[in-house]
């Protein structure tokens, strides 16, 4: 009898992530398969759980809510910053920022409006608040 996936096993999936539109924001096709171990947090929580009990050559679609995701959006992640942070770069709308914190930490986000001497900067996930649909394919178990 195959092997079922669960907690403590290395796991290698084939996936395609996408919106519920079909917009696909991640996939590892023509590349290798992402191996991972199951239960231990190294993907997004959805997708961990939705491996569990699958065996090799087992192929599955799940819907990931945000809260097994990358969380709700929280517009307190978004906040101005003063544009002269940016020295000779000129910040635009989309543009990916690295803000450190004054205990050193770095956050990254995004540049999501300009406002004369400050711009908006949103650090949250660019995945927060969506849900997501994942096809998935597990390849192996180790």
């Amino acid at each position: 009898m195959p092997e079922e996936a669960k907690d403590g096993d290395t796991i290698a999936v084939k996936y395609t992530g996408k919106l519920p539109d079909g917009t696909v924001f991640d996939s590892n096709e023509g590349a290798d398969p992402l191996k991972f171990t199951v239960g231990q947090g190294e993907v997004i929580k959805g997708f961990d759980e939705a491996v569990k009990g699958l065996e090799p050559g087992t192929k599955t679609t799940v819907e990931v809510t945000p809260d097994e995701a990358y969380g709700a959006r929280d517009e307190e992640l978004v906040i101005p910053v003063k544009t002269e942070i940016f020295g000779e770069t000129e910040p635009q709308p989309g543009m990916e920022v690295a803000l450190r914190g004054r205990d050193g930490m770095v956050f990254n986000g995004r540049v999501t409006e300009l406002n004369g001497d400050t711009v908006k900067v949103d650090l949250n996930h660019p995945l927060a608040g969506q849900t997501l649909v994942f096809d998935i394919e597990v390849v192996g178990i180790e």
